[in-house]
Formats: structure tokens, sequence, C-alpha cells
């Protein structure tokens, strides 16, 4: 018997729809998990390019309790923005970081992480230092694995003081969670208040927005997400 989500409105359903459709965009066989408890959904999901987990969460109008691993299209395909619902199509089998998600609780937060302005400034500086140095290896190096050489060091540089790589913050701009200040208060949102914090749980880190979060484990967890580039 399929699950049907109801969302608080639809706004929330609309952009679930947006997070879906950006994860398919880097994967169109991507898979999400879902958890329902407490009048939200989770929506867990890990874009290939980037190797972090992304993190979407709706506010539901009808409590459900559900832990299930779905085809990210499916579940694209079947939200309706109009009604704000959506039905979970059946599960898949589901890969391997399903089974490895952060800590539902005990996140702290912490210091060092530079202003929202500061961190877009800084993507927009490795982005654009990637493309000038692989535009300028000569032919015969213009490999995959030069370009992952590069791309290793580069995005594997961390952010103010702090551990989180700058990937992290590369995938949350690309996902559509670090929108800037004017855009988010001329949509009527709280303006100035809609900033972000970097939260820490054991050996993962947490960069949360309004809009999604993206989570890493630290550089040096066994076993940890790798930092293969953008």
């Amino acid at each position: 018997m399929s699950v049907r989500l109801a969302f608080a409105d639809a706004g929330e359903a609309a952009d679930l729809a947006a997070f879906l459709a950006r994860l398919i965009h880097y994967d169109r066989a991507a898979a999400v998990r879902l958890q329902a408890a407490n009048g939200a959904v989770a929506v867990f999901g890990r874009p290939p390019s980037f190797e972090v987990l992304a993190i979407r969460t709706a506010r539901l109008a009808d409590p459900v309790d559900l832990d299930t691993t779905v085809s990210a299209g499916e579940l694209l395909e079947s939200v309706d923005e109009s009604a704000g619902t959506a039905e979970v199509p059946a599960a898949v089998t589901g890969p391997p970081w399903a089974g490895v998600l952060p800590p539902r609780g005990g996140w702290q937060q912490i210091d060092g992480l530079p202003s929202p302005d500061a961190v877009r400034t800084e993507i927009a500086a490795v982005v654009a230092e990637f493309r000038t140095r692989s535009e300028q290896l000569p032919p015969q190096h213009r490999t995959r694995a030069e370009f992952d050489r590069i791309g290793r060091e580069i995005w594997s540089r961390t952010l103010g003081t702090t551990e989180l790589p700058v990937r992290a913050a590369h995938a949350a701009q690309s996902l559509g969670f670090l929108r800037p200040v004017r855009a988010m208060a001329a949509a009527g949102g709280p303006g100035e208040d809609q900033s972000f914090v970097l939260l820490a749980a054991g050996m993962w880190l947490r960069l949360r927005t309004p809009y999604g979060s993206i989570a890493v484990r630290k550089a040096s967890a066994p076993g940890g997400l790798s930092v293969t580039p953008a």
C-alpha cells in the first residue's frame, strides 16, 4: 500500500521538487532515503559529483512514520505541487551511503565559518581557479587523473578556520541552498536572518541553511567521503 505525503503547504512541495530535480541533474538514476516522523520528512541524497550528503526537510500536514529508500525520479514524478502532496514510490535497494546517515541529535554549532557573501566569493574563486588550471594543462596532460589531482587539491581546502571543505559549500550552492540574501528578501523571506551555520556531531560536519543542509564526514574519519571534485 502506497504512502501519501501531504505537505504543510504547496511551497514545501515545490521546494522538494526543485531539490529532487537538481539531484537528478547530477545522477539520473539517483536514489533518496526518506525518513518521516514528528510532522516532518527528511530527504537524503548524494550527488556523485560532490560526494557529500544533501538533506532537504519538509513540514507535513498529516504526520506519518516512514523510513525507506526510493527512486528520486519516481518521487519527483509523484509530486503534485498544486495539491501539496506526493506519493511515496516503491522501495528500491539502497546504495551503500543510505545506510550511513548523520546522527539525528547531538549537534553543536562551530565558529569560524566566513560570512555567506565571503563563502560565495570563495566558491567563485576556486571554480575559476579549477577552470584556469585545467585549461593551462598541455594537451597530453589533460587526463581525468590530472583533472582529479587538481580537483582534490582545490576542493579539499577548508573554509575559514573550520574543517569544512570548500566542495561542501559548492554543493550547497549548486543545490540551491545558498540563495543570496537579497533574493530571499525579495521572495518575502526573513532577509538578513537567513544565514547559515556550521554544526558538528562526532565525526560529522553539517552546513545548515534555511533551504537544506550538506553533511560530510571529517577528513580524518575512517571511511569518510572522498574529495572527488565537483
